[in-house]
């Protein structure tokens, strides 16, 4: 596990990514359509890794040949930028404290079964439990972030992501889907049933989350690296688009291989490990709460920094997590993340639907970044007609994805 967090810390950033992208709103998307679909939307979750992976790359290297900030770079440069980014902010802001609510309330809720299996007389005070646990829960993340550093987060976060990798991957050499349903999911199709769009709008908001290409400059200026680090940048981005899709992928197959065509019905937390139960019995309960435990955990951090960072990017370019504000609104986002502990909603329903809401604000900044990579007289690489063309795609993309999640929202 030392030799692990050490590969993971010599790239650092991608942890970051990793962090953002893979949280227990993705663990629900891949779970809840390997259950209703099999592997028929691991397209979906292809081209969802292919464009982030380039995005991230194209974030990193904007900043490392300008040494400017993404929205400090969009409200520079752009027209309207002022505007642009402030719109930005906002919509990232509540798509992912939208998503913060769900991951309190999943993580809380695992906890809370984990205790359960051990003593059972707590099952009659759910809401007071599973609230207390969210409120510890927070509580700890918060006092991290008011006391430490980047360097404190990148450590914890590497610590998380092995967990949940190590759980995910390891579950999939017990149940598998055939090698012919992989290849048939990676042709493009929308299956014709209710809630498959919602479904793929989810997926697509908790894998190209725009936060990733948002903070990824923040995060290598915490690094230290410079204009001599750009092929360590590049090989962070493809390993942090690689882990997306292995880990990603190995949730849905595990789904697809023990519960497609069952008829089961995901509704609560414990129903969805039921994914690996057929085969594991309940030692399977341990591993998928493990690896559902640490995606919620790795999530958190970075959802609790998103706003404050994003406000100090588009105010002077620069990592923030010592200030006063930074304290004060990493504090609002813990209390607007006890929303569904405190209100007790279902966790699972109210997950995909926060999902959903990081779509809306994907095509402004795929459509920005286009824009700021072929600046001219930027010192960026010559040669750009493949990210070109793969983020003209990823922009043609999030608008169909977003559009198709609409109809079925207002549908």
């Amino acid at each position: 596990m030392k030799r692990l967090i050490k590969f993971l810390l010599a790239f650092g950033p991608g942890i970051f990514a990793i962090g953002y992208t893979i949280g227990t709103g993705s663990v629900t998307s891949m779970i809840v359509a390997g259950n209703n679909f099999g592997m028929d939307l691991l397209w979906v979750l292809f081209f969802s890794c292919l464009f982030s992976g380039v995005l991230i790359y194209v974030s990193g290297t904007y900043y490392l040949s300008t040494g400017e900030t993404a929205l400090f770079a969009i409200r520079k440069h752009l027209p309207w930028g002022k505007f642009l980014a402030i719109a930005i902010l906002i919509a990232v802001g509540v798509g992912q404290w939208n998503s913060l609510i769900g991951i309190l309330g999943i993580t809380s809720n695992v906890v809370f079964e984990i205790l359960v299996i051990n003593f059972e007389g707590l099952q009659g005070h759910k809401y007071f439990v599973v609230l207390g646990l969210a409120i510890l829960i927070i509580g700890i993340f918060y006092f991290l972030l008011i006391k430490g550093n980047y360097t404190l987060f990148e450590k914890v976060l590497a610590l998380f992501v092995s967990m949940m990798g190590l759980s995910f991957v390891f579950t999939l050499f017990f149940v598998f889907p055939l090698p012919s349903e992989i290849i048939l999911g990676l042709v493009p199709k929308i299956p014709e049933v209710e809630g498959a769009g919602i479904l793929i709008a989810a997926f697509v908001g908790t894998t190209m989350a725009a936060a990733t290409f948002l903070s990824r400059p923040l995060f290598i200026q915490g690094k230290g690296w410079t204009k001599a680090d750009f092929k360590t940048q590049r090989n962070d981005s493809i390993i942090a688009g690689v882990l997306i899709f292995t880990i990603s992928g190995s949730i849905m197959a595990v789904a697809s291989g023990s519960l497609y065509g069952s008829g089961k019905e995901i509704t609560h937390v414990l129903d969805m490990s039921g994914a690996l139960e057929p085969s594991l019995g309940k030692f399977a309960v341990s591993i998928f709460f493990a690896g559902t435990l640490s995606a919620g955990l790795s999530s958190i951090f970075p959802c609790l920094m998103i706003v404050p960072l994003m406000i100090g990017d588009y105010n002077s370019g620069e990592l923030d997590v010592k200030s006063s504000r930074f304290k004060l609104i990493t504090g609002m986002a813990s209390l607007v993340a006890l929303s569904v502990p405190v209100f007790g909603f279902n966790p699972i329903q109210g997950q995909i639907i926060t999902q959903v809401f990081n779509v809306f604000a994907l095509p402004l900044v795929v459509m920005s970044f286009l824009i700021l990579w072929n600046r001219k007289n930027t010192g960026l690489p010559g040669k750009r007609i493949g990210t070109n063309s793969i983020m003209i795609g990823a922009f043609v993309f999030s608008i169909i994805i977003m559009v198709n999640g609409l109809v079925d929202i207002f549908g």
